[in-house]
């Protein structure tokens, strides 16, 4: 994917699948949105709430997914790693530009890879083989 996947690469991560992005939101039992199947606009930072730009991640927390992560509907559009065609990737999410109808997370959008907007942005994954290990290592003590 041109220039989007540097800080993931430094970072020894990667920009999650289109799949892996929409389990994360929709939890295992496949909800509408991640708070469940109640169409709540207020649970996002979208179009119909007048925000007009990004918020702090914590502004709505009831719209937290089951596995803890948070404006996976609303805020900024995440890139995948999904081509949709070539030089097209998936993006999850929908922005505060969209209006709520665009919030569903198996919601269909696309961009050219090349696309810079300030309605997009990402997120990174890691196998949790690797957090294991990081998350190990941080909590032994060190030797003087």
């Amino acid at each position: 994917m041109a220039r989007r996947p540097g800080y993931a690469q430094w970072s020894a991560k990667a920009l999650p699948s289109a799949q892996q992005w929409e389990k994360a939101a929709r939890g295992t039992r496949g909800e509408i949105y991640p708070w469940g199947n109640q169409r709540t606009p207020a649970k996002v930072n979208c179009r119909e709430g007048g925000k007009r730009s990004t918020t702090p991640v914590d502004c709505y927390a009831s719209g937290v997914s089951p596995y803890g992560v948070y404006d996976l509907c609303g805020n900024t559009w995440d890139w995948c790693s999904t081509e949709s065609e070539p030089g097209r990737y998936e993006l999850k999410g929908s922005a505060f530009t969209s209006p709520f109808l665009r919030c569903a997370p198996s919601t269909f959008n696309d961009a050219s890879a090349d696309m810079l907007d300030d309605d997009t942005g990402f997120r990174c994954v890691t196998p949790a083989e690797t957090m294991r290990a990081l998350l190990n290592v941080k909590s032994q003590p060190t030797k003087p």
